[in-house]
């Protein structure tokens, strides 16, 4: 992938929060034009105390959906220099998520962020920050909700989904991955629709709650982080 330059980072929350406004406008929420096979999962682990870490470890996997096999990882430790802040989770993450993005040698798909896509306060989650940013297709698939309300009561089979709705509108779904098992809450990022992010995560889901290639991600990430931590 090309080298990146992003727009400078902001160092406070008034000014996050400026430049999340600004760049939502630049989401595109378009069918994809072209098949999806090969998806990319992107996802961190932070090294030092929960709310003031001072190292993150970046790691993406790519993933072959029909072949249901790994093309490719990178990682890359990097220095955390923005808070925790819900809502500005990628002015925390996305520096490093991007930089290791740009490591990647085989063609992308799909980028599947670990976070939200429009399912969030100002509808610029990470995976449209980074989308917006990469101009490539993106989705969020989140473990827990930031924003919404279910429009309804969710079926416990596998495939079932119901839409997200956040000051009545939809913004995302939750989607159940395994019978009788917590929903996830899939957003589209940037150049994807709802409806082909769910049909991507279903497609990559095996066994486990999560779609697989993020399951290799976060466990990548947190065994090198724990390698990390057992080296000091």
């Amino acid at each position: 992938m090309k080298n990146i330059h992003p727009t400078i980072w902001p160092t406070n929350p008034a000014e996050a929060i400026a430049l999340q406004k600004t760049l939502a406008d630049q989401v595109v929420i378009a069918p994809l034009n072209h098949p999806v096979k090969i998806v990319a999962a992107v996802d961190l682990a932070h090294i030092g105390p929960p709310r003031r870490p001072e190292k993150q470890v970046a790691g993406v996997v790519v993933y072959d959906l029909e072949t249901r096999t790994v093309i490719e990882r990178r990682s890359l430790i990097s220095p955390v220099t923005f808070p925790y802040i819900p809502g500005l989770l990628s002015f925390r993450e996305a520096p490093a998520a991007i930089e290791v993005i740009q490591k990647i040698k085989s063609r992308v798909d799909v980028f599947l962020m670990d976070g939200q896509g429009l399912a969030h306060p100002r509808k610029f989650g990470i995976a449209c920050h980074i989308g917006v940013l990469i101009d490539r297709p993106t989705l969020g698939c989140a473990k827990s909700r930031l924003v919404g309300e279910p429009a309804r009561e969710l079926p416990a089979k596998k495939g079932q989904w119901v839409d997200l709705l956040f000051k009545n509108e939809p913004v995302g779904a939750l989607l159940r991955t395994r019978d009788n098992v917590k929903p996830l809450y899939i957003s589209a990022g940037h150049r994807i629709t709802l409806s082909e992010s769910i049909d991507i995560v279903l497609r990559a889901c095996d066994r486990y709650r999560l779609p697989e290639p993020a399951r290799m991600a976060h466990n990548y990430v947190t065994e090198i982080s724990k390698s990390m931590i057992n080296s000091r």
